[in-house]
């Protein structure tokens, strides 16, 4: 059996960055998400969001990829949001995501900073938040 301890911020936002994740959707879509990942085996340790974007902080298994979890958690969710009609019109995640090794020694920090994502985006923007990201981990846009 493989020993794996590998654990991983990944961000990504609605489609357009719109606002369309609601108080009243919010705790519902954490939950199923959650629900969910249990179900696929995938590992989720700390999950938050705000209106146009999902934090999540999860350790991959060993017969698991950044992509397939991504593409899982993404696609079963807005489905599950279309399908049950929670919000007006369509649901979609945008296409693109952020994912961002963690080193054990700060993973409380990140768990602190996915827990209080309402307070740190009353000062930053999602735009800004990524172009931080892209800045301190050498991101380029190829597209």
């Amino acid at each position: 059996m493989p020993f794996i301890n590998i654990y991983l911020q990944v961000i990504w936002s609605t489609k357009n960055r719109s606002k369309i994740i609601t108080k009243d959707l919010k705790p519902l879509l954490l939950e199923h998400i959650k629900s969910n990942a249990i179900m696929k085996g995938i590992f989720i340790d700390r999950i938050n969001c705000v209106m146009d974007h999902i934090h999540l902080i999860i350790s991959l298994g060993s017969d698991q990829t950044i992509g397939k979890v991504v593409q899982l958690i993404k696609g079963e969710s807005s489905f599950w949001i279309n399908k049950n009609k929670l919000i007006r019109g369509k649901f979609e995640w945008q296409d693109d995501y952020i994912a961002v090794s963690i080193s054990k020694s700060i993973l409380d920090k990140v768990r602190n900073y996915v827990d209080n994502q309402e307070e740190h985006h009353r000062a930053k923007s999602f735009i800004e938040e990524v172009e931080e990201f892209r800045e301190k981990y050498g991101f380029v846009d190829l597209g």
